[in-house]
């Protein structure tokens, strides 16, 4: 609160300076005024909701509150001076209360970078117990680990009678110290600020509304995991019917407006970026083929939306005869699933590797974005023989257009699992959003800067 306020008051000094240089008449009633609106500003986030405790630090919803406390305070300024015809310095709301909501999102991006350094190691994290079978419990687990941002820590497991009774060892390290009976005394002797209920049969209503009794005297928040997974908020909704509260999912929107939306807006943002980019795209182009021999561009067959195959363009990385060599690295794949990769490939040429630390070699593909092929955002483009050993659920991500950039670019790129890759692509295919894209772009800029997991 006290960040807002004085981002506010100095969004304030910078405008009243402005005017100053302007050579415009400050009267007392402005500055009156502008005091007024700076003190309201911290008002307008908290009716907002930008400072309940859930948002901070998680997903979008924390800077979208601070683009609706500014909203809602445009229109109650506009509509008062409107009611009571007060002359009010059209500088402050036209001027100020967007340059307090510029500086209020960046202090509150740089608030969470700092937050999710702090939970990584270990300060400012909730302790979680986790109920439910043991195979849920354990990807719970290894999920907190992997993305120690979102601040929760399991110290504790609760699973059914049955697994407790032959369960002797804890599950990556958790104890497991009781079963659903046992909850709330957990609760107690782990000092846990947060239960996490998996979806388990067991668990009906009256016995998860029995849990919360439970726990609800120790202000012990609670959390459910619904059975359906890696279905975001805005395709979820309750809905009360025959006095049973609903969880109403809609379908994602994979045709009709909102895909024209998005392809229109991956060509406009494309061709700008080809225009801003073309000259360095030449020299790239000069400098591969001054240092190995070969041509600059690799052409190679992928398949695309509904299976269609395309020519994806890159720069070329490798040496000319890769394919050949592929053959002979067979035994050192790295890869857990269908992917080949290794960390250390020998194909790679000097500068190749320098353009994959970078993702400099994926820029061409803006042009397969123009020819409507790709998507600046999507699921990662797959290879006719990667298809061929797809199940039935991995085909999913074949129902949109693969993109430059997705889930799996900014959440650690060749690093990730076979298993994760496919999980985030599905999430991705499952809650897609114009806003999604924004987000996903965004953090493509410092995955790119920081170069982790790209080989």
């Amino acid at each position: 609160m006290a960040g807002d306020l004085g981002c506010a008051f100095l969004a304030l000094a910078g405008g009243t300076a402005v005017r100053l240089w302007l050579d415009i008449y400050i009267t007392t009633d402005d500055i009156v005024f502008g005091t007024a609106i700076g003190l309201a500003w911290p008002l307008a986030l908290a009716i907002s909701g930008g400072y309940r405790r859930r948002v901070l630090g998680e997903g979008s919803e924390e800077f979208r509150a601070v683009v609706n406390a500014w909203l809602g305070l445009t229109a109650v300024v506009a509509i008062s001076s409107y009611m009571t015809q007060a002359t009010v310095a059209r500088s402050y709301v036209v001027a100020m209360l967007p340059v307090a909501t510029l500086f209020t999102l960046v202090f509150h991006h740089r608030m969470r970078r700092r937050l999710h350094r702090r939970r990584a190691v270990g300060i400012n994290v909730r302790r979680v117990v986790a109920v439910g079978h043991e195979s849920s419990v354990l990807d719970l687990v290894r999920q907190f680990k992997r993305q120690s941002h979102h601040g929760m820590k399991v110290v504790a497991a609760c699973v059914p009678y049955i697994e407790f009774g032959r369960r002797r060892n804890g599950l990556d390290g958790v104890p497991v110290m009781g079963d659903f009976s046992d909850v709330a005394l957990v609760v107690d002797k782990t000092g846990a600020d947060a239960v996490a209920v998996l979806a388990c049969p067991e668990l009906d209503g009256a016995a998860l509304r029995r849990l919360a009794w439970s726990i609800e005297t120790k202000g012990t928040e609670l959390f459910v995991a619904p059975a359906l997974l890696d279905v975001a908020g805005p395709r979820t909704s309750i809905r009360p019917m025959a006095g049973m509260p609903l969880l109403y999912v809609e379908h994602p929107r994979l045709d009709g407006a909102a895909q024209l939306v998005k392809s229109v807006f991956d060509k406009i943002v494309a061709s700008l970026i080809l225009l801003a980019i073309g000259l360095p795209m030449l020299v790239i182009g000069l400098i591969i083929r001054s240092t190995s021999p070969g041509p600059a561009l690799f052409y190679q067959v992928r398949v695309g939306r509904n299976g269609q195959e395309f020519k994806v363009v890159k720069f070329r990385t490798m040496r000319q005869d890769a394919e050949q060599v592929k053959l002979l690295l067979t035994d050192d794949n790295e890869f857990d699933g269908v992917l080949f990769k290794i960390r250390n490939d020998p194909r790679i040429t000097g500068v190749g590797g320098f353009l994959r630390r970078y993702s400099l070699d994926e820029l061409p593909q803006l042009f397969n974005v123009m020819r409507g092929d790709m998507s600046l955002v999507g699921p990662r483009p797959p290879l006719p023989s990667e298809v061929e050993q797809y199940g039935a659920d991995v085909r999913r991500r074949l129902v949109v257009k693969p993109g430059i950039t997705g889930l799996w670019q900014v959440s650690g790129r060749s690093d990730l699992s076979w298993e994760e890759s496919v999980r985030l692509d599905l999430r991705y295919v499952e809650n897609w959003s114009l806003m999604l894209d924004l987000q996903i772009l965004w953090k493509t800029i410092s995955a790119v800067i920081g170069g982790e997991g790209a080989y």
